[in-house]
């Protein structure tokens, strides 16, 4: 009895293993954001059908299935070019490509697994290096957007030649040679120097504006006292030495160190005194 259930058990065992094995061999799965193209030696090459996401069946050694992800992917793309005004730049280009998925079998077919670096550098490198041969370099800082867009336009055109999209083609980098940074910082201190020398000579001007019409002002105030004068006589005088006067008096009294001594008869004359509190 127990040899009978120990047979069953093995037979299970086998028929899980070969099972399992079976469904190892004879099925593959796809993930989300792939698909997969299938080459099958019976017909000979790639079978022009979709695999989307989900388990499919196969035939063991004859069929081999090879994942592919349709989602978009980022490169970025170097190249060395020359501008309007013949100055070098280098400008890095990012690229946001997705193939076809109705064309995969197409693109495996023609530019194996690694479609996206055999495909890009070519399609990039002649629109690029064209459309910034009409442009100087201070215009691919000012006009980047629209740069961008044309190479967009341009690199789209030539990518659907080859079953691939482009979501979003856009400039990140631009490095210039040394001579034009060199002229761009001498530029931008001649720049400042000039905005500086029109500063100094605004301020003569106001100056000069200023120093009139104080000028003015004095003039004014002398021929307001000599008309005081002609009309009032030597009382504008008095009236001004009386108003000195008080000044005076009001800034020693303030102080410390002064005294006053009146004198005792009518005719004599007043005393001022400088008392030093620090010597004994």
């Amino acid at each position: 009895m127990a040899e009978v259930i120990l047979q069953r058990v093995a037979r299970m065992g086998m028929a899980v293993a070969g099972g399992t094995a079976a469904a190892q061999y004879c099925l593959f799965s796809v993930d989300v954001g792939h698909q997969a193209v299938m080459f099958d030696k019976f017909r000979g090459g790639v079978v022009h059908e979709q695999y989307k996401e989900g388990t499919h069946p196969r035939i063991p050694f004859f069929q081999e299935p090879h994942i592919i992800d349709i989602r978009a992917q980022p490169r970025e793309i170097k190249t060395i070019t020359g501008t309007k005004d013949l100055q070098q730049v280098s400008i890095y280009l990012r690229v946001l490509s997705r193939p076809m998925p109705e064309k995969l079998s197409n693109i495996y077919q023609d530019l194996g697994l690694n479609f996206g670096d055999r495909l890009l550098p070519s399609l990039c490198n002649e629109p690029l290096k064209a459309i910034v041969a009409k442009y100087s370099a201070e215009e691919l800082l000012s006009k980047r957007a629209e740069i961008s867009a044309q190479l967009k336009n341009e690199i789209n055109r030539r990518a659907g030649e080859f079953n691939m999209l482009l979501d979003d083609v856009s400039i990140t980098h631009l490095v210039y040679g040394k001579e034009f940074t060199s002229a761009v910082e001498a530029k931008q201190v001649a720049q400042q120097t000039a905005e500086r020398q029109e500063w100094v000579v605004k301020k003569a001007e106001q100056e000069k504006k200023a120093a009139i019409i104080r000028a003015q002002g004095e003039a004014e105030a002398a021929e307001i006292v000599t008309s005081a004068l002609k009309e009032c006589g030597s009382g504008v005088i008095e009236v001004r030495r009386i108003d000195m006067a008080k000044e005076i008096a009001g800034t020693l009294a303030r102080s410390r160190n002064i005294t006053y001594l009146p004198s005792s008869a009518g005719g004599g004359s007043n005393l001022l005194l400088g008392l030093n509190a620090g010597q004994s």
